[in-house]
């Protein structure tokens, strides 16, 4: 157990390109709780597009500037408890940052199953990965049996699991993603009925040809030119649920798809954004119908987990350049035996 508590730090706000000379790691005292506070022994962080996103500014919530300490969602055991909600030994999930140890006002700390193994699926099935791609698609899409779903970042932590759920709901399901090796998986593994590579292949005309009567859902991760080719292919009333927008997070050179609104006139589209957070009531129908698929074998899991605290930044800017598949994840510490 470390001595000292390691921070990383966002010491410059990135122009363009995120560097990890953006990122500094301090070494300071372990927080100690005070009344009604609970400190954190931090297990697994999550990458997510967003953590660059947040850069840019407040969003859905306030942004991480030069000179603050970089926040994430993460996991981790309850070391030192001062509030009678939580114990020593309870795992619990809440936005810990990228550091050892965290300390919380116990009513922001989620008590998570302490038999889910391995922890890890606490972030990827069961978390925020598996929540995001079950509500964007099933409260958002609102998908029907026999529907073409196009899923982009198909490879991707939510986008994976996205194709899965489309095609336990009985839809067809189309990916994009970056490479023939990812292509390959996402057919062979996660069972896509087919899957493009944007890198290499028109998308848009492949998009038409693989789907003739149009896409009737499209969930979004990406953004730019690649929303602009959906667009164009979607079907009459078609969906379009926007999860995010990674092609325009790491870059100053930001587009927009151009036919809007004119195509959602024409089509009479839906088009939706939302975050996880918004359907957590209905958080306990996700954990339950993901569990009940995985059980079935009708469920394939991917992380993407690297080791140690001081990979952070190497690991989200791996994340945002697609070097990742499935779920990515930093493992801070060991799980408790």
């Amino acid at each position: 157990m470390p001595e000292k508590n390691r921070q990383i730090f966002l010491v410059e706000t990135p122009a363009g390109k995120l560097q990890e000379s953006h990122f500094e790691m301090r070494t300071g005292d372990i927080p100690a709780p005070q009344d009604g506070q609970v400190q954190v022994r931090n297990l697994l962080l999550s990458l997510d597009a967003a953590n660059r996103a947040w850069m840019q500014g407040d969003t859905y919530r306030k942004g991480v500037g030069a000179g603050d300490a970089m926040d994430g969602y993460g996991i981790g055991v309850v070391t030192q408890s001062e509030s009678d909600r939580f114990a020593a030994g309870d795992i619990v999930g809440a936005a810990v940052g990228w550091q050892d140890y965290s300390v919380h006002k116990a009513h922001r700390l989620e008590k998570l199953p302490a038999d889910v193994k391995p922890l890890s699926h606490l972030i990827s099935l069961y978390g925020i990965a598996g929540k995001t791609a079950y509500h964007g698609l099933v409260q958002v899409g609102r998908p029907k049996e026999g529907e073409t779903v196009l899923v982009s970042a198909a490879a991707g932590s939510v986008g994976m699991f996205v194709g899965q759920i489309a095609r336990n709901l009985g839809c067809r399901t189309i990916g994009l993603a970056g490479g023939p090796e990812k292509c390959a998986w996402v057919t062979d593994t996660l069972g896509f009925d087919a899957c493009i590579d944007y890198k290499n292949e028109p998308y848009r005309r492949r998009i038409a040809e693989l789907a003739p009567d149009g896409v009737d859902i499209y969930f979004d991760n990406v953004g730019g030119a690649v929303l602009e080719a959906a667009l164009f292919n979607m079907a009459m009333k078609g969906r379009i649920v926007c999860c995010g927008a990674i092609s325009q997070y790491d870059t100053t050179e930001m587009t927009s798809p151009r036919g809007v609104p004119g195509i959602h006139v024409f089509k009479r589209l839906r088009m939706e954004g939302f975050i996880v957070m918004d359907f957590a009531d209905r958080d306990a129908e996700a954990v339950r119908d993901m569990g009940r698929w995985f059980r079935d074998g009708k469920m394939v899991v991917e992380e993407d987990i690297l080791d140690g605290l001081e990979n952070a930044p190497r690991g989200l800017i791996g994340l945002l350049a697609g070097d990742n598949r499935g779920k990515r994840m930093i493992r801070v510490a060991p799980d408790p035996a």
